[in-house]
């Protein structure tokens, strides 16, 4: 395990050539955490022995963050690999050499814990249902990690599980997978003349006071606009392309006669597109401005050579009291596959100060939770 100081389009060009590579373990994102308190620390793994043209075979972005809760030393520290670390999890040997070196970092930096959450495919279709298929493969790292001592995490940063879109059918067929109502409600959003154009930074202000005015509406809780400035800024920097090693991202927004009613964020990295965030108002939404948004966003990606449409999140319990059933019944009706994954697994470095960690998290995420609420709750009456 080495860890190398590269520039912004080698990493990403390192991660962009690993299996199942992801957004969220490229240099952009690794450089939007470091403006908030995470130290990036780039990780690659080499065959053994390697030689002069050897291509990396395994990597980590390693994210690291100092522990300043009452009560903790303050040399202790979290570390965190969203959506990693990337290689073949079926090689076993390889997955056990990556494995054993996070530990052995994981304990030299005096870490309470590391945190990865590769997506490991455990399955794909709805559990228990008739269409439902398991991979044996996810199963066998689940046992591998319980073997060295990992602990599935309380807390799960990144959705378990999501729906992705297969792109590679012609535009006639992608339509036709959705369910009819779906269907039907991008047709009428046409009809009462929804438009969608492209965003630009000129338009961030607004997105994220829409994305505010959800968010409040909706109950879920969100970040400082500073935040979001970043994340988005950093990404809208170069024009979209599937196939361009770097990440990026565009707004796409909805308007009726010129007003903005409705948009998402399409993120663009290795030949897969991702919807991170959406927003909308309450005016005109009976013309149905989310469903051509996500209509255009799929011949949006796939234009630029996307080949996989990632629609960011899916229910833990596929039932109506999961908080994300209403959701999930939205997404279903695009014409995905539910995509199940192994989520997040904690190495406990310092087994003792971990478990205190983790009594201690759900009551401080409660509290900072409700002032996230407040805080936004004020800017909208604002």
């Amino acid at each position: 395990m080495q860890i190398f100081t590269l520039k912004p389009e080698t990493w990403d060009d390192i991660v962009s050539n690993l299996p199942n590579p992801h957004l969220l373990q490229t240099q952009e994102w690794a450089q939007v955490k470091a403006r908030y308190g995470w130290e990036p620390m780039p990780f690659i793994w080499y065959p053994y022995p390697a030689t002069r043209t050897s291509r990396p075979v395994a990597a980590a972005m390693i994210l690291k963050r100092a522990v300043t809760a009452r009560g903790f030393a303050a040399r202790m520290c979290v570390l965190y690999i969203p959506k990693g670390p990337l290689l073949d999890w079926n090689d076993a040997a390889l997955r056990q050499r990556v494995l054993d070196d996070l530990q052995a970092f994981s304990r030299r930096q005096g870490a309470l814990f590391i945190k990865i959450d590769p997506d490991v495919v455990l399955g794909r279709g709805i559990s228990e249902s008739e269409d439902a298929k398991e991979d044996g493969g996810g199963q066998a790292v689940i046992s591998e990690l319980k073997r060295q001592g990992w602990l599935f995490s309380s807390d799960q940063v990144q959705f378990r599980n999501t729906f992705l879109i297969d792109l590679s059918p012609p535009e006639t067929e992608l339509l036709a997978r959705m369910k009819q109502k779906t269907r039907y409600n991008v047709r009428l959003a046409q009809k009462k003349d929804v438009t969608i154009r492209t965003g630009s930074m000129d338009d961030l202000p607004m997105l994220y006071r829409m994305y505010a005015e959800t968010s409040v509406r909706d109950g879920f809780v969100i970040r400082d606009e500073d935040y979001y400035q970043t994340v988005w800024r950093t990404f809208m920097r170069n024009t979209p392309s599937a196939i361009h090693p770097r990440p990026m991202a565009e707004p796409l927004v909805a308007e009726v006669a010129g007003e903005p009613v409705a948009a998402i964020f399409l993120f663009y990295f290795a030949g897969k597109a991702y919807y991170i965030y959406g927003m909308s108002r309450e005016a005109h939404r009976d013309k149905m401005p989310n469903h051509l948004l996500q209509w255009q966003a799929m011949c949006r990606a796939k234009a630029v050579g996307c080949t996989l449409y990632d629609l960011w999140g899916a229910p833990d319990n596929f039932n109506e009291d999961d908080p994300m059933w209403g959701v999930f019944r939205f997404k279903e009706g695009l014409g995905g596959q539910v995509v199940r994954t192994l989520g997040a697994w904690d190495y406990p470095a310092n087994p003792l100060l971990y478990r205190l960690y983790t009594q201690m998290l759900p009551r401080i995420l409660d509290i900072m939770r409700w002032r996230g609420k407040a805080n936004v709750r004020r800017e909208v009456i604002a």
